[in-house]
């Protein structure tokens, strides 16, 4: 049951938000809030609002006041479209031109206005764009900006902007940023060229602007802080837009540029873009608010600038609800929801009437966004707006309520049934209404209340249905009957009963009385309970009912009595209820009829004042008492004098009397019965006429053209009378008069008085104010309206055109009230023609115009203005703007050179002024210097887009002068100022001739020419380029390119460094300054041969046999022949130990010692080395040689020899030791040929019968053994053999010995050579026998003595009789002799220590020299006893002590250095290596490579061209000095200044100075540098005047100050000269005391020579001592410092210690 409730619920719910109908309105356009155009075009504007069906669109201004046609100026289309005209200044009028507007779209659903729109009409004013001139540094941004006046600055924009004429396309390095700005990023020279204009147009007018031209100074960098060169400030940008901030500096170096928010980086979004014209910001949004800042840093300092930006976002309103429908007396709630930018105000508009609060509405809210109605009623329906601004932006939303009536009516309810007891029901009934109804339930008239038994229930939908329902759970009989529910609001109600029935004895409930009123409809109903039963009836009288038309008894049981009666239906009524056949059961009421007051119908009179009234209201009918009282026009009307009324009153009737009737009488009276049954009234209007009169009455009226007027007419009668005005034109006697046609612009006032809201002119003439009211008769008076016409501008032109030097006349006509005073302007200043003559102003009166004309005589360049008449009266003021141009043939062109070659020149030009008209061509005109211009050469009808042109087919070193012409329609300008140039050399069209090659060496070949033919050289000949390329297989054909200075007319050139032996192809070509010519005809040459550099291949060595060995090899590779292979050389030697043992035998420090280099020489590729020391070491290496000598070796290769027999021992002794046994002590022997495997010793005694000598062997390490076991005084014969791998060698000598019981002193150690490197530790043994035991004593040779050694720290001698020396020196070698003795003798060895020292110094010299080489020899000094194993070569720059080392075989004696700079200082130093290690370095010594500094040929000019403000420099100038140049720079500045500014050059161009002042001094420096050094050149010239005129020299003129000056001048030089001397000295001094360090070094260095006088320098003792060897070098460079003392020091020292 409940689920069929709720889908019944569901289908009767209606949309109760729904939409007005097919009747509705919108916005078109609702963002339109400001329109401005151009006075001179004008603007139609449609009706942002509309509606369907077709909508009344009406304009209004904001005031609320509508818009009326102004004719030719305003005008509103049928259509609804706002026209205003274009206009003349005098016809101004800023209630209509500049105002704010509205306009408003009505129909059947109300109406609607759209936001405020301002429109503004903009005037053409005279106004100039300029562009400064900008400085700049090279490499930084430059910034140029438009300056508009900022009384035009909203409506003029920069479109583009012009470089030389030509519009400068973004991109590059140039840029335009939204503001207008010209960015110039990368500044360089070039940029100083150009100037730049921008180019300006009025939004509006459409007229465009050019800006005067701007130059950019472009400044070498100089170190410097950074500077803003543009910013950006605080500013409000709607969100969704883009904002570019501006942000550039410069500086040196160039800074950065960092940017902030809030003080924070900016964080990473790809919305934000950093480009050279700042930051751009794009879909700006609301977080994007703060403030940001730019920093600009380098290392000099920073700068900041900084602003807020504001973002907004654009506001946008929701009203809700949305056209809504609903009842009267509803309560209504409007929410306007803003969103956007925050500080917004709320208005509320109704049908476009501003809502202000009152009973029923009221406006709630922070920002007023909430409106409430209560108990709205019909006048509340409409169009409801809500309006949110904020700083001149609007935004709003609408919406359409429509109130009904909203009497409840019952759109679902129950139906009558029968239930059980205890069955529940549900009953419902559902009301809709406005406002929602409340239900009410009543069962048989009783209201239901809520119990236990009966549940109710209540709620409203969301479409206002309201729904009720009443649940009986366990229902008893009492609870039947009928059911009925009340819906009730504010409006009504409406109520539906049913019956229902609960089974169970019938009966009828007690029913009360009832009253009914007479005239209406009353019910009755029978309050039955129970069922079934079977019928109920009515019974009155006895009477069963109906028994009339006016009673209706139902089937419920229901009685209707309808229009009751009181005499037919008061009485008692009997209901009577059939439950059983023959059963009934009855219950009566009583119905008591009350009739209510009838008043007889009445009317009012009029009358008139003064006159009495008397009113009758009486009531015919009704139940008594009654009471009657009136009232008038609402309110109870009390008797007395006040009111001057008087009331009567009786039982059923009432009079109102009035003795005097005036106006306050008039109104509506009602008279008003009531008494228990009901009230009743009825309403009369009095009406007391009055005949018009006036009050005030119109008079003559003057007004003033475009202005308000109000014509007085104010009348007064009852009724009111109506006034109607009409019009006669003409100023004479009105001849017709014609109704006033009233629209927007004329209107009749409350007061009757005529508004003329624009006066025109036609409203002229007569008027006639006419009053009635249908009292008497009409009353009228005329007047005549006099328009007065302020003073105005009709007619002048706009703009024209002069020519200069002839008359002009401007024209100006006004018309207005006389007398019209017309004053002249020529911009802002007022024309005085008695002041200056050239002006002259006539006025002529033509009708009711004048006539002003302005003569110019004669029109001049500076009338190209804008001149305006001013007319003047009594009632206002005109202007009129005429723009005059005085055109004129141009100015001459500012010519000037960018590039002169040989037989062509660049040109460029600026046409500073083209005569305000159009330039149509360019001349250009140049001829011979020394010719006239009757023998020029034209080049004409050059296009005018043109700024620059190239002269071709001119001669080249040729002098000529050149001007030119500009033209336009006018005709051609002056000629410009007379440029004279000078074109540059061509090169040379001949060749040099006669070359010859002829080759030097193996690497160079000197070639020989001369210059080419006169004719054809085309100017000086600078130089020459030879080219040489190898001719060879395998090269590249390229040439390679050397330069040289010309001498003369012959030329030789030495080209070396190249391949040995190889086949040149050599060229020549010479040069000028303008460049190289042809070259002549290839001639070869083949350099000499050379030794090959590279060695044989593939070198192997093979050992046959012991003394026999076989080399290989493979020929060198072709290209490092260099010459024709001769043969090849094989070199040898052997490495053998360097020095040995003696005394014994034992080995002292090993070294190896090399043996003679030998060589053999073979044509073949293999060779055999035959008779070589047996199992020895040799070192091999092969070369090959040619004609031109030996080449490189081979690296070497080591050989081994076989082993063989071992030779004799080198040595043998045996001496007794006991009476049986003998030692015997042996040396190795000299040839081992093999390792030692063993000694073998032969001891035999002659004639002892031993046919076999006895055999002993001895370790091979052992050179002594004892021999036991012999017989006392019997001689031994002893010898010894060494063993190898390859057997026994030979035997030693025989010694024979003869064991003895006392045996004299014998040393068992060998003497001989003993050598050592310094500074190791060396044992000189001495073993000795004898009994008694020996003593041991050693000495060392000095000259012809003996000296004992002693022991000491650095000597001592052992036990065993070993002489130990430590750290051996050079001065302990020498002869040691050891001797051993006893009682029965002595024996001595003597010792030769040999102490190796590192090799002496080399004397190292230069050679040769070349660019980039220096070839070395030197001759090596002593090897210190040890065989030299090579040289270190060390050299570094002269200024440098950055070393680098060279490791040269010991073989060599020369070497070149490659690879070095070009003219540059080297200091080279040598040593030698030994075994021992490295030698004492050689004496440095200092080369040079060829080449010198750049010089400037004296010959060149310095300067090819000078104007007033540009130089041209001939960089050729400069020689190279045989090394390329690297850097060229300038320094240059006005003479009489300090700061000099820097340039740097290409050596290979010509460099221009350019933004030089003209007529002014200048000093130049010149510095070119190479690898050699710098050359200077310093210079002065002069920059012409502006008419190309020289200036004279600067005269120094003596002032005050010239004493000092000069006494500056002179003690400079002095103070610079003793500065000088000084520093000579302390530097000579220094040198002094190096080289007397170097001298006592090379004292040292001749001590320990001298200490080498007791050996030999490359090979063992054999045979006595030699004398000493002594080499000292002290080199002649520093032979040639050293003073004479020093010297003579040394030479004395020298010759004490080696005489």
């Amino acid at each position: 049951m409940w689920l069929v409730t709720l889908l019944l619920l569901y289908s009767l719910q209606e949309v109760h938000s729904e939409d007005v109908g097919s009747t509705r309105l919108y916005f078109v356009n609702a963002s339109l809030q400001r329109v401005t155009y151009s006075s001179s075009v004008g603007v139609s504007l449609p009706c942002p609002a509309g509606g369907t069906p077709g909508a009344i669109l009406r304009w209004y201004l904001a005031t609320g006041d509508d818009i009326y046609d102004v004719p030719h100026i305003r005008h509103v289309h049928a259509n609804g479209t706002l026209q205003l005209y274009p206009f003349s200044p005098s016809a101004y009028n800023s209630y209509i031109h500049d105002n704010d507007y509205f306009c408003t779209a009505e129909n059947q659903a109300g109406k609607i206005r759209s936001p405020n729109i301002r429109i503004k009409a903009v005037f053409r004013e005279p106004y100039t764009v300029r562009v400064a001139d900008q400085r700049s540094m090279r490499g930084n941004v430059a910034v140029f900006k438009c300056l508009i006046p900022s009384a035009v600055q909203e409506y003029v924009s920069v479109v583009s902007w012009e470089r030389d004429t030509v519009s400068i396309v973004p991109g590059n390095r140039f840029s335009l940023t939204s503001f207008g700005a010209l960015y110039i990023s990368d500044v360089q020279k070039e940029d100083a060229l150009s100037t730049y204009r921008c180019i300006t147009k009025h939004k509006y007018s459409g007229e465009t602007r050019q800006s005067n031209g701007a130059r950019l100074s472009v400044m070498d960098p100089n170190e410097s802080s950074p500077t803003i060169l543009d910013s950006f400030q605080a500013g409000e940008i709607h969100a969704g837009q883009s904002v570019e901030l501006p942000c550039a500096a410069g500086g040196y170096p160039s800074p950065t540029v960092r940017w902030l928010k809030d003080g924070r980086p900016l964080p990473s979004d790809a919305r934000w873009t950093r480009r050279l014209t700042g930051l751009t910001i794009s879909d700006l949004r609301q977080e994007d608010s703060g403030s940001y800042a730019c920093e600009v840093t380098n290392s000099f300092g920073s700068k900041e600038v900084s602003g807020q930006l504001h973002v907004i976002d654009p506001l946008r309103v929701t009203l809700s609800p949305k056209n809504l429908k609903t009842g009267i007396s509803s309560t209504l709630f409007f929410t306007c929801t803003v969103e956007g930018s925050p500080e917004y105000t709320i208005t509320w508009f109704r049908n476009t009437e501003l809502i202000l609060p009152d009973q029923h509405i009221s406006i709630q809210g922070q920002h007023n966004d909430t409106l409430q109605i209560t108990a709205a009623q019909k006048f509340h329906s409409g169009a409801y707006q809500c309006f949110a601004s904020r700083k001149g932006h609007t935004a709003q939303d609408f919406s359409i309520i429509l109130l009904e009536d909203g009497t409840p009516r019952i759109v679902s309810s129950f139906s009558e049934r029968v239930v059980n007891p205890g069955e529940p029901f549900s009953l419902m009934c559902a009301a809709k209404g406005a406002p929602p109804p409340s239900i009410t339930w009543t069962l048989d008239d009783e209201p239901v209340v809520r119990d236990s038994t009966y549940k109710t229930s209540q709620y409203t939908l969301s479409d206002g249905l309201t729904v009720s329902h009443v649940n009986v759970s366990s229902p008893l009989i009492r609870d039947g009957g009928v059911y009925r529910c009340v819906a009730r609001n504010s409006a009504g109600s409406a109520e539906y009963q049913a019956r229902i029935n609960v089974r169970g004895p019938p009966r009828i409930r007690p029913m009360r009385d009832i009253t009914a009123v007479a005239g209406r409809n009353t019910y009755i109903t029978c309050r039955v309970i129970g069922y079934p039963y079977y019928s109920i009836k009515w019974l009155k009288d006895g009477m069963q009912l109906p028994d009339n038309h006016r009673q209706v008894v139902f089937e419920n049981g229901t009685l209707r009595l309808t229009d009751v009666q009181k005499g037919a239906d008061e009485g008692t009524y009997l209901c009577s209820v059939l439950i059983q056949p023959q059963v009934s059961i009855n219950q009566t009421v009583h119905v008591t009829v009350k009739v209510p007051p009838l008043i007889q119908p009445f009317d009012i009179p009029s009358t008139s004042v003064g006159k009495l009234m008397y009113i009758a209201c009486v009531v015919s009918s009704g139940d008594m008492p009654i009471r009657i009282t009136w009232h008038k026009d609402g309110q109870l009307i009390v008797p007395g004098s006040a009111s001057g009324v008087g009331i009567e009153t009786k039982e059923f009737m009432s009079s109102l009397q009035i003795s005097k009737v005036t106006l306050k009488h008039n109104g509506n009276y009602t008279c008003i019965a009531s008494n228990a049954a009901a009230t009743v009234s009825w309403e009369r209007q009095l009406i007391v006429t009055v005949p018009p009169r006036f009050v005030v009455q119109p008079n003559n009226q003057d007004c003033i053209y475009g202005k308000a007027g109000v014509l007085n007419c104010s009348v007064e009668g009852y009724p009111p009378p109506k006034v109607m005005w009409k019009h006669a034109k003409g100023v004479g006697n009105p001849q017709q008069y014609h109704p006033v046609p009233l629209t927007g612009r004329i209107q009749i006032m409350s007061n009757g008085s005529l508004l003329i809201r624009h006066v025109l002119e036609d409203d002229r003439g007569y008027y006639l104010c006419q009053a009635s009211n249908g009292v008497g008769s009409d009353i009228s008076k005329s007047m005549i309206l006099t328009v007065k016409i302020p003073a105005m501008i009709t007619s002048h032109p706009n703009t024209t055109m002069a020519r200069k030097g002839q008359t002009k006349e401007l024209n100006c006509t006004a018309r207005g009230e006389q007398p019209i005073i017309i004053r002249w302007e020529r911009g802002d200043t007022v024309i005085d023609a008695e002041r200056n003559p050239r002006y002259s102003i006539t006025i002529n009166k033509k009708g009711d115009e004048v006539i002003s004309t302005l003569k110019l005589n004669p029109a001049e360049r500076g009338d190209s203005v804008f001149f305006s008449c001013h007319a003047i009266n009594s009632y206002g003021e005109g202007r009129g703007l005429i723009q005059l141009t005085v055109q004129e043939p141009p100015d001459p062109p500012e010519l000037e050179v960018r590039e002169v070659k040989d037989r062509s020149m660049n040109l460029r030009w600026i046409q500073r002024f083209d005569g305000n008209s159009i330039i149509t061509s360019y001349d250009i005109e140049y001829k011979n210097k020394s010719d006239t211009w009757d023998h020029m050469y034209t080049t004409r009808n050059i296009s005018p887009t043109n700024n620059q042109a190239n002269i071709v087919e001119l001669h080249p070193a040729c002098v000529y002068s050149i001007r030119m012409y500009s033209y336009n329609k006018i005709g051609r300008s002056l000629p410009s100022k007379e440029l004279t140039i000078s074109t540059e050399e061509a090169p040379p069209d001949g060749p040099p001739m006669d070359v010859i090659l002829q080759p030097m060496t193996s690497q160079s070949i000197r070639v020989t020419w001369r210059a080419p033919k006169k004719e054809l050289q085309n100017g000086v000949i600078r130089g020459y380029q030879i080219g040489y390329r190898e001719n060879g297989p395998g090269s590249n054909g390229q040439y390679s390119i050397v330069e040289m200075k010309a001498t003369g007319d012959s030329e030789v050139y030495t080209l070396d460094n190249l391949k040995k032996f190889a086949q040149y192809g050599v060229v020549v070509q010479a040069f000028n300054r303008a460049g190289t010519g042809p070259s002549s005809t290839e001639i070869n040459a083949t350099t000499l041969e050379d030794v090959p550099s590279e060695p044989p291949q593939n070198v192997r060595a093979i050992s046959v046999t012991s003394d026999e060995a076989v080399i290989t090899w493979a020929e060198p590779p072709r290209l490092t022949l260099h010459g024709v292979l001769k043969g090849y050389r094989v070199v040898f030697w052997s490495l053998f130990p360097d020095g040995g043992g003696c005394c014994g035998g034992q080995a002292q420090w090993p070294m190896q010692k090399w043996g003679e280099m030998q060589n053999i020489t073979t044509t073949r590729e293999q060779v055999e080395l035959r008779r070589l020391e047996k199992f020895t070491n040799y070192s091999v290496q092969v070369l090959a040689y040619t004609q031109a000598g030996d080449g490189v070796r081979s690296n070497v290769l080591y050989i081994q020899t076989r082993e063989d027999l071992p030779g004799p021992p080198a040595g043998i002794k045996a001496v007794p030791s006991s009476p049986n046994s003998v030692v015997v002590s042996w040396l190795p022997p000299h040839k081992p040929n093999g390792v030692i495997r063993k000694y073998t010793i032969y001891c035999s005694s002659p004639g002892s019968g031993q046919p076999a000598p006895s055999e002993y062997e001895a370790n091979p390490e052992m050179l002594f053994y004892r021999i036991t076991h012999l017989s006392r005084g019997k001689q031994y014969h002893i010898w010894a053999a060494a063993v190898t791998t390859a057997g026994r060698g030979n035997m030693s000598s025989k010694v024979i010995v003869e064991p003895a019981g006392k045996v004299p002193a014998k040393i068992l150690s060998f003497g001989g050579t003993v050598t050592t490197p310094w500074m190791k530790e060396v044992r000189l043994p001495c073993s000795s026998v004898g009994e008694p035991a020996p003593t041991i004593k050693w000495t060392k040779d000095s000259e012809d003595t003996a000296i004992p050694v002693t022991a000491d720290n650095q000597r001592q001698v052992l036990s065993n009789g070993t002489l130990v020396i430590r750290s051996v020196k050079a001065e302990d070698s020498g002869y040691y002799t050891c001797t051993a003795t006893n009682t029965l003798g002595f024996d001595t060895i003597i010792v030769n220590l040999v102490v190796q020292v590192p090799p002496d110094q080399p004397r190292l010299t230069v050679s040769t020299t070349s660019t980039s080489s220096i070839t070395l020899a030197w001759i090596p000094g002593d090897n210190g006893g040890s065989s030299i194993r090579g040289f270190v070569l060390q050299y570094s720059v002269d200024n440098t002590e950055e070393w680098r080392d060279v490791f040269i075989s010991s073989s060599e004696r020369s070497f070149r250095l490659d690879n070095l700079r070009c003219g540059t200082w080297y200091k080279v130093k040598l040593a030698a290596k030994n075994s021992v290690g490295s030698g004492r370095i050689s004496e440095i010594i200092e080369a040079k490579t060829h080449g010198r500094e750049p010089v400037f040929n004296k010959d060149q000019p310095l300067l090819t061209h000078i104007n007033s403000t540009h130089a041209g420099l001939n960089l050729q100038g400069w020689t190279s000095g045989g090394c390329p140049i690297t850097d060229l720079m300038l320094d240059f500045r006005p003479k009489g200044t300090w700061a000099w500014q820097s340039l740097k050059a290409n050596s290979t161009t010509q460099l221009f100075l350019s933004e030089l002042r003209e007529a002014t001094w200048y000093e130049l420096k010149m510095k070119a540098c190479n690898s050699a050094g710098c050359g200077n050149q310093s210079s002065q010239f002069a920059t012409t005047d502006y008419d190309g005129s020289t200036i004279p020299p600067i005269k120094s003129a003596r002032g005050e100050g010239d004493d000092v000056k000069k006494l500056f001048s002179i003690g400079s030089p002095v103070i610079l000269v003793t500065l000088g001397v000084a520093l000579l000295f302390i530097i000579r001094k220094k040198r002094k005391e190096k080289r007397l360090k170097r001298l006592r070094d090379a004292k040292s260095l001749a001590e320990m020579l001298i200490s080498k006088n007791n050996r030999s320098i490359d090979t063992p003792v054999k045979g006595p001592p030699q004398g000493p060897r002594l080499h000292i070098d002290i080199p002649r460079v520093q032979l040639l410092i050293e003073d004479k003392e020093g010297i003579k020091q040394i030479g004395m020292w020298l010759h004490s210690h080696l005489i």
